[in-house]
């Protein structure tokens, strides 16, 4: 049986990776919708702004200044929800980065913090969400890739954490809502490329500055995905007919999508010079942007 979800402007929705991206277009748009909206990063500058503009719109919403890769302050997320609104119906783990770089060059430091983030962060925000869901029916909606199912070059170990991430959600759903039985409704989102600020958050060990291949999304586009699952029991959305096409040739014919997958190799690069190698893979890099410098 399906699990009750609310209508949108009912709802009490949290949001990790709120501060840029498609985190801060979900939390846009889920206001904008009349939903309370709970915005979590570790940019609390740019959150504090974010939430300034949407309450000057007549929203609802508060700012949590968290670092996903820790189970403490995840916990503190829907501490503040619950005291501010009383209850959580939807939570939406958007939280992430990544590296470019070939995986024979990527420190393990740098790999292992990635999956601290990509990984772990949406294990503490799904772990934490759930006692509140299961309580009263609610939505689950972890937020994957196309390289869920399709490995990227030069982006091996965020490739390796978004296949981790379905692993994780996937099994989850199992235990969730068949063996518990419990009214709850967890989401895989997989989009294909989106134009955010990822690349320019990335870690970079490449002499080149680093892009996305077109085509690329809108991230509004990803945020209805979302919050689409969020009122409609929904399994797994794949967003973007490139995410459709690469992993049904991936699972056709995986020689063939190794050999299109290299040509992305310089999809992925500018014809100029690298500008911030570290990135925001270990320190607050939120810019409060929806969008990034597209192609």
């Amino acid at each position: 049986m399906s699990p009750p979800l609310k209508p949108l402007n009912q709802q009490v929705i949290v949001i990790t990776g709120a501060s840029s991206g498609i985190g801060l277009a979900t939390a846009q748009d889920a206001a904008r919708a009349g939903a309370r909206v709970v915005l979590a990063a570790r940019s609390e500058d740019v959150l504090e702004a974010i939430v300034a503009t949407l309450e000057n719109g007549g929203h609802e919403a508060i700012a949590v200044t968290a670092d996903v890769a820790d189970r403490a302050q995840v916990q503190r997320i829907a501490d503040a929800a619950i005291e501010r609104f009383g209850r959580i119906d939807t939570w939406v783990n958007v939280a992430g980065n990544t590296i470019y770089g070939k995986l024979d060059e990527v420190a393990d430091a740098d790999s292992r913090r990635l999956f601290e983030v990509n990984f772990w962060g949406t294990v503490h925000g799904s772990l934490v969400a759930l006692p509140h869901l299961r309580r009263h029916g609610g939505a689950l909606v972890n937020i994957g890739s196309e390289a869920s199912e399709v490995a990227i070059p030069l982006q091996g170990m965020y490739s390796a954490s978004k296949h981790a991430v379905k692993g994780f959600t996937d099994a989850l759903r199992i235990e969730v809502e068949q063996v518990d039985g419990a009214p709850v409704s967890i989401t895989l989102i997989e989009p294909t490329a989106v134009n955010t600020p990822l690349p320019e958050h990335a870690r970079n060990y490449l002499d080149k500055q680093p892009k996305l291949p077109s085509p690329q999304l809108d991230p509004h586009r990803v945020a209805a995905a979302i919050l689409q699952a969020t009122t409609t029991p929904t399994r797994e959305t794949k967003v973007g007919m490139m995410a459709v096409l690469d992993v049904a040739i991936e699972k056709a014919v995986p020689a063939l999508a190794d050999r299109v997958a290299a040509l992305q190799v310089p999809r992925q690069q500018r014809e100029e010079a690298a500008h911030d190698p570290i990135g925001a893979l270990h320190r607050p890099g939120g810019t409060g942007q929806v969008y990034g410098r597209g192609s």
